[in-house]
């Protein structure tokens, strides 16, 4: 790609606005190209023109597990009634198109030393969840690069491996020779950390530095459309409280 800088995002499920202020912001600070860990569409009520944005944006994209169920008939055993009710609803919104994109993401993607996946390398399909250094300790027994990124948890955290695996939560880190991270860039669409703001990262590979930025978006206008969508309520407050 040749790019200095890079924004890294993920978890936008389907919020238009909170999209749009991720890329004004990343705009500002002149990232020359854009990559996204997943998650595109789910829980909110702007799945088409999401999707459609980061095509315009030529955005590197890997599937998350909302992005397979909402572009195919599966079952959704899996699923919370909720989450089940609004992967359901975002099936009827999108075009076969827009499924054939979907369905045609890659579970992995390797581009200018560091990796992309949505949850996890040991098994991508799986949609495992990283909240502590045991479930770090075997990804990074697949972890070829220095840097792998990942989403599916919305809270951002780094995990690092030297002589042991630490997880902490940061800001700015800069890359050093000799270890791993597996960073997760929070969501821009449903933060679950208790910051409402929408949250991705920039990645400057001139500086080996990787720094998690916050941005405010219209959080009104977001759950508006949730409820002209007739999307259940509960959703529409999670944005408010960023849980």
């Amino acid at each position: 790609m040749g790019a200095k800088k890079i924004a890294i995002f993920g978890d936008i499920h389907s919020n238009m606005e909170a999209l749009d202020a991720v890329l004004n912001d990343s705009e500002k600070r002149e990232v020359s190209a854009y990559v996204c860990v997943g998650d595109v569409v789910g829980y909110n009520a702007n799945p088409s023109e999401c999707v459609d944005r980061l095509r315009e944006i030529k955005c590197h994209t890997v599937k998350g597990n909302h992005d397979h169920y909402c572009s195919n008939n599966a079952p959704l055993h899996d699923f919370q009634p909720v989450a089940a009710e609004v992967v359901k609803w975002t099936r009827q919104q999108l075009s076969d198109e827009h499924k054939e994109y979907l369905q045609g993401l890659p579970l992995v993607r390797k581009q200018d030393g560091y990796t992309l996946v949505h949850s996890t390398l040991d098994a991508p399909e799986h949609w495992g969840y990283v909240f502590d250094v045991l479930e770090a300790e075997s990804h990074f027994n697949y972890q070829s690069t220095t840097v792998c990124f990942y989403g599916h948890t919305h809270q951002p955290v780094l995990f690092e491996k030297q002589v042991r695996t630490v997880r902490s939560a940061f800001i700015k880190v800069r890359v050093e020779l000799g270890r791993k991270y597996f960073i997760n860039v929070g969501s821009v669409g449903q933060p679950r950390d208790g910051d409402s703001r929408a949250a991705y990262a920039i990645y400057n590979l001139a500086s080996r530095e990787i720094e998690i930025r916050r941005v405010e978006y219209d959080v009104e206008a977001a759950q508006a459309k949730i409820h002209a969508a007739d999307l259940p309520e509960r959703l529409a407050a999670r944005l408010g409280a960023g849980r």
